[in-house]
């Protein structure tokens, strides 16, 4: 039975996969190992199969430069989907996926002003005091809009209620929010975009267990996750200071001790209020007990931590990547 799916996750892997990039990255492995297109074709193919793993995760976690043991360690896209489900069943995870939804749950661990499109269209005060905000910008979303996509950023000053509203129907946007201002050391950083926080969290016989923390970082670009080409680091759980160099999910790329635009750097920062956001990243995992494995984004202010969103399939590639290591080990003792 699990070979018949594994042999079903293999044709979505394919469905879904960009051949031209698949192609460029099979021939920079082939250079680098010295191995042939087609070997490195085999044995991606036969990963699927052994170690539960997506087309492209061979090349993420550089399958092929491991020996077996090695890679048995790493969490793969089938495992996670399937520990992901188990953890936060469908039905359940509903809260985590509808932005607007999830704003209203966890008003609480959130300061910023935000509404839905259609309490935006029918309360003209509303609508106004949004525009009027201190910060000057509106962050535009789809409420179901993934990995940075469906965000913009605009100017107050280039809107009314009215034409606001016109455009976001126009880009299909229906939940607004008030811009975060990121703390004064992290605009350091890098002022490209937010820079957030993210905690994994594991609700385990009623308490929170933390399952890592990263902090993603901005390279020239308005959002901060590793798809769009940004970095990611390790930040040490007790004390907030990061603990490896800035990597990205392009494997060709050179991790980075220094932000590549600021140079600023990386390693050795310390995110501040640092009790604050693990407070704050138990106190949002409490309020969803029946999501019980959850990747919290947390933005850092000057006047403290804020939750921005919680993702009940969190990324493998920014939980392991920084770390150098599979930590497939840490999942299996929850099943």
């Amino acid at each position: 039975m699990e070979k018949i799916k594994r042999l079903i996750y293999l044709f979505y892997y394919l469905k879904e996969t960009d051949f031209s990039q698949l192609n460029s990255i099979i021939k920079y492995a082939s250079v680098k190992t010295g191995r042939s297109r087609t070997g490195i074709i085999f044995d991606m193919v036969c990963s699927v199969f052994r170690y539960n793993t997506s087309l492209k995760d061979y090349f993420s976690f550089r399958f092929f430069d491991l020996n077996a043991s090695e890679r048995k360690k790493w969490a793969g896209t089938g495992f996670m989907y399937q520990f992901q489900l188990q953890m936060n069943p469908k039905g359940k995870r509903e809260l985590l996926e509808d932005k607007i939804m999830f704003l209203h749950h966890f008003k609480p661990c959130v300061k910023r002003a935000f509404c839905g499109l259609a309490e935006f269209i029918g309360d003209q005060e509303k609508a106004e005091e949004m525009l009027r905000n201190s910060s000057g910008l509106l962050v535009l979303k789809g409420s179901h809009g993934q990995i940075g996509a469906q965000v913009e950023v605009v100017r107050c000053s280039g809107y009314t209620a009215t034409s606001l509203i016109d455009y976001m129907k126009t880009r299909k946007f229906d939940l607004i929010e008030e811009y975060i201002v990121q703390h004064p050391v992290l605009m350091e950083l890098s002022p490209s975009g937010l820079n957030t926080v993210r905690i994994f969290t594991q609700l385990h016989n009623g308490a929170v267990e933390f399952l890592g923390a990263r902090l993603r970082i901005s390279v020239n670009s308005p959002v901060d996750n590793m798809a769009a080409g940004n970095l990611a680091t390790a930040v040490d759980i007790k004390t907030g200071s990061v603990i490896s160099p800035g990597v990205y999910s392009d494997i060709t790329k050179l991790d980075q001790e220094n932000h590549p635009v600021t140079g600023k750097r990386i390693v050795g920062f310390i995110v501040p209020f640092w009790k604050e956001v693990i407070d704050l990243a138990e106190k949002a995992a409490l309020l969803t007990p029946e999501n019980k494995s959850v990747g919290w984004d947390i933005a850092v202010t000057a006047s403290g931590p804020e939750l921005v969103e919680g993702n009940h399939n969190w990324c493998k590639l920014l939980w392991q990547l920084p770390v150098k290591k599979g930590l497939i080990d840490e999942l299996e003792k929850y099943i």
